[in-house]
């Protein structure tokens, strides 16, 4: 008897699949656009239906999500997010709507974890997701595996593609890299004024090279023409007396990134006569400009170390050298001692010819003495020239003995009294503090 009962209910739910099917048959026009492949069923499938069978509410629930997940493959759904819940399990629950419908979503705490945004209501999305349904509740409902903001499929396959292009045509190629010099003492940084990495780039030069000194190209890094602006700095800051350009801009989504990937950019940072730095977005990101770029940094901030060395590494490379060489004379002083030694154990017996090879090492000793003495002195002089140039390339020992720097009001240094009019404002910067002042009169050289 409980054989023909189970058996009865398969063939109840056989029969309730068959009405499905003819149901999602009469929407296949929709869901084709979708990518849905609504054939029937094959006929291994179907059972006879019996009237007799009765399933619970969990049987039957279990039986309709079985044939939701096996009948529809992953797919692309758009709409825009409404009802936006975060767990505190991480998962993130929500509903999916259009013009027309909607459909509950749920995107579990691992793959919500992977997301390239902070999903908010309003947004337009498309997610790829699983049609499933949530038996406790008999909800149909989407699981998310994925999430991207609407339209940024196919900014990535233009993205894609303007790669591909410029790759065939060899921008990419490493032999095409300029390398950075050795001591960079200027830089131009391409980059907008109201920028947060604009903040972290100086804040890390400040710290780890005080000596450079900055010059910045200011440019729009997102919105309509920004890629032409960019352009258009980066050819500024190429014309300019610096030694090396960094491009950078904090994170975002793709599309805020966008002029960044834009072919006009990346031609312009190969036609660049000094070498290009890019610090751009997050670890994550990747644009056409870092690959165009000749070093490539994970973040703004990795791009200011990555530009130029750091002071007191160089200062204390000096101080290892120094002490290297203390280290070298010492022991080779060492070593003729011992050699000195030794050779006067071998010395013949006779007084007369032992007091002519003494006399001889005497000397010996002596124009040893001073070779080593007039080494040392030279390498210490050498040593000495190399920490003063160093020490002269610090702006603050240079305020130090009494001269400041003016800078005007667009935070510019000032070189030449002729750019100044009378009533200009002026920042002067001191050994200690700053002032403000204002010019009363310009005097030229006479």
């Amino acid at each position: 008897m409980s054989r023909f009962i189970k058996h009865n209910k398969i063939k109840w739910m056989a029969k309730f699949v068959t009405i499905n099917e003819n149901h999602h048959c009469t929407r296949m026009h929709t869901d084709a656009l979708c990518g849905v492949n609504c054939a029937p069923m094959s006929s291994a499938s179907s059972f006879v239906p019996s009237t007799e069978a009765v399933l619970s509410v969990g049987e039957l629930n279990r039986a309709v999500r079985g044939e939701l997940e096996a009948r529809f493959p992953l797919l692309w759904v758009a709409g825009e997010i409404s009802s936006l819940t975060r767990a505190a399990s991480g998962h993130l629950y929500f509903t999916l709507k259009d013009a027309n419908a909607q459909v509950r979503c749920a995107i579990w705490r691992g793959k919500a974890q992977l997301l390239g945004f902070r999903p908010e209501n309003g947004q337009k999305v498309e997610a790829r997701a699983l049609v499933t349904l949530y038996e406790a509740r008999g909800d149909y409902q989407l699981n998310v595996e994925a999430l991207r903001l609407a339209g940024q499929g196919r900014l990535f396959e233009r993205f894609l593609e303007l790669k591909a292009k410029l790759e065939a045509e060899g921008w990419f190629r490493p032999e095409l890299k300029r390398p950075l010099p050795a001591f960079v003492r200027r830089i131009a940084i391409v980059t907008s004024l109201q920028a947060a990495a604009l903040q972290d780039v100086l804040a890390t030069l400040a710290r780890r090279a005080p000596h450079v000194m900055l010059t910045l190209f200011p440019t729009p890094v997102q919105g309509d023409g920004a890629g032409q602006r960019i352009a258009a700095a980066l050819a500024a800051a190429s014309a300019s007396d610096n030694d090396a350009i960094l491009l950078c801009r904090g994170g975002g989504s793709m599309e805020d990134l966008w002029a960044f990937n834009e072919e006009i950019v990346a031609r312009a940072i190969r036609a660049a006569r000094l070498p290009v730095v890019s610090g751009v977005g997050h670890e994550t990101d990747f644009t056409i400009a870092d690959f165009a770029a000749d070093l490539r940094a994970p973040t703004p901030t990795a791009a200011a170390e990555q530009i130029c060395a750091d002071r007191q590494s160089w200062l204390d490379r000096l101080g290892n050298l120094y002490r290297r060489v203390n280290r070298h004379q010492g022991n080779r002083l060492a070593q003729l001692a011992q050699r000195l030694d030794h050779l006067a154990v071998r010395l013949p017996s006779p007084t007369r010819q032992l007091a002519t090879r003494r006399e001889r090492l005497a000397t010996l000793a002596g124009r040893l003495r001073n070779a080593v003495a007039h080494t040392t002195a030279l390498r210490c002089k050498r040593l000495e020239s190399a920490a003063q140039a160093l020490r002269q390339l610090d702006p603050q020992a240079v305020l130090a003995r009494g001269y400041a720097i003016a800078f005007d009001a667009d935070g510019k240094a000032v070189r030449d009294a002729a750019g100044l009019q009378p009533q200009d404002a002026l920042r002067l910067t001191f050994a200690r503090g700053s002032a403000r002042a204002e010019v009363i009169a310009v005097m030229q050289d006479s």
